[in-house]
């Protein structure tokens, strides 16, 4: 999994019918301090976040596991809407 942050909604009219209905957002990672990096991904949103929203990112097989993605050709989801970060040194 990955943290990182909604920057943004890609548009695609003309898509794989198995897509038709799914929201997708790209999401830059970010450190565990909230720092962005320099990596992306377009993810389809599996819980309804928004720009501006930290997140969870499952990838590659994973992203096939929740109930929107389910045997979609999906490489990336965001799975989670993260509330706070607690680190223990």
């Amino acid at each position: 999994m990955v943290l990182g942050k909604v920057i943004g909604t890609v548009w695609a009219t003309r898509k794989d019918e198995n897509l038709t209905g799914m929201k997708f957002l790209i999401v830059r990672h970010i450190d565990l301090e909230y720092r962005l990096k320099d990596q992306y991904v377009v993810a389809v949103d599996s819980v309804g976040a928004g720009v501006g929203e930290v997140v969870l990112v499952a990838s590659g097989s994973s992203a096939r596991q929740t109930e929107v993605t389910k045997n979609k050709p999906v490489d990336a989801v965001i799975m989670a809407i993260v509330d706070k970060l607690d680190l223990t040194d």
